[in-house]
């Protein structure tokens, strides 16, 4: 199960970004899935699910999964097309193609609490007159 592999790594890299800019709290983390990695979503929800049990900054953090379509460039004509995992050859003239979307992970957006500046200057000014 490779999800959980890429749930560790999506779960790390959330938490740093969040800790790194005073989050206090991780409410969504968005991201865009290929096809072509082979990626199942339930997996991947459920790797999140469980990860997120353990890391207190990501407790009840929701998960949005966007799954991305391959898209692949003939390189005879150079026709860019859309399709499935096994039908990779260009429909219009029959040539090999590589893959130009749909074999990456991205995380394109995470929401998070901030903590707010007023609290934090009235807890500041009430520690400064002590």
């Amino acid at each position: 199960m490779h999800e959980l592999g890429i749930m560790t790594g999506v779960v790390e890299s959330v938490s740093s970004a969040a800790r790194s800019n005073g989050a206090t709290r991780v409410l969504k983390v968005s991201l865009s899935v290929g096809e072509m990695t082979e990626a199942i979503e339930d997996a991947l929800q459920f790797a999140f699910e469980v990860l997120c049990e353990t890391e207190p900054l990501l407790k009840d953090a929701k998960l949005e999964i966007t799954m991305v379509e391959p898209k692949s460039r003939c390189l005879d004509c150079g026709k860019e097309f859309r399709h499935d995992r096994f039908h990779v050859t260009c429909p219009e003239c029959g040539g090999f193609a590589e893959l130009i979307e749909g074999k990456d992970l991205r995380i394109d957006s995470i929401e998070v609490d901030l903590p707010d500046d007023e609290e934090d200057a009235d807890a500041n000014a009430s520690s400064d007159g002590d």
